[in-house]
């Protein structure tokens, strides 16, 4: 009910559905004579989202009890994807046992100079929020080491099993190297995943309609088009 009446405070109620939320071509980049946007309308709209996503955690995070608990990381990188900074964009997810509880799409503060320096970058990010959660679930007694990271990127996994600073990674800046540490200390596994299986990629950039739905399915998640939430309104009424 609260999904429909965003819909309908914001006029989209009679809006047609699309297969995904971007689309693949062209690429976007800053309309510098255009009309600014109401950023109070537009805040306004994600905030009714953010609401919604964290408001009824029996739904959002339901955990059926005896399945598995384990916290695993999955993340990855569109390199230079930001066509006025050349900026990178990184997404990461975080799973509890096969439950989706954490997701960030972000664009990096640095400009990396290779795809490798990226996803190491953005290794360093997704571990802080990784930190973040087992410091969390500790306080309840949860004790969690070697906690599984997959990334599609060979080299940013060879460089953060390294110890050894390497003459063409000492650019990149210090504080990003810390992730070296947590390797070496057992607390985070890295681990290999081809980009087909990759399921941080929708938090990147946009993805064709097949892929978009199948990474969707993936992590546990359903589109509903405003015909169905009003049947889940009326069978739960």
């Amino acid at each position: 009910k609260y999904t429909l009446e965003i819909l309908h405070k914001h006029g989209m109620d009679k809006g047609q559905s699309t297969g995904t939320p971007m689309a693949t071509k062209p690429k976007l980049d800053a309309d510098l004579s255009g009309n600014p946007i109401d950023q109070t309308d537009y805040r306004s709209k994600i905030g009714s989202l953010m609401y919604l996503t964290s408001s009824r955690p029996d739904i959002m995070q339901a955990y059926p009890k005896g399945s598995s608990f384990e916290l695993t990381a999955f993340l990855d990188v569109d390199h230079a994807g930001c066509i006025d900074s050349r900026k990178s964009t990184f997404g990461e997810i975080q799973f509890l046992g096969d439950k989706l509880i954490s997701w960030m799409s972000k664009k990096q503060n640095c400009t990396a100079m290779s795809s490798a320096e990226a996803e190491y970058v953005a290794l360093s990010a997704s571990y802080a929020q990784v930190m973040w959660m087992r410091t969390q679930l500790q306080d309840y007694g949860f004790k969690y080491n070697k906690i599984p990271l997959y990334c599609d990127s060979q080299s940013a996994i060879t460089i953060s099993c390294n110890p050894v600073l390497h003459s063409r990674t000492k650019h990149i800046y210090t504080r990003y190297h810390f992730i070296k540490e947590q390797v070496e200390n057992d607390i985070i596994e890295l681990y290999f995943v081809r980009t087909e299986y990759q399921l941080a990629d929708m938090f990147t950039k946009a993805l064709p309609e097949d892929r978009f739905k199948y990474l969707v399915r993936r992590i546990g998640m359903r589109c509903l088009t405003p015909a169905e939430l009003e049947v889940l309104t009326k069978e739960s009424a």
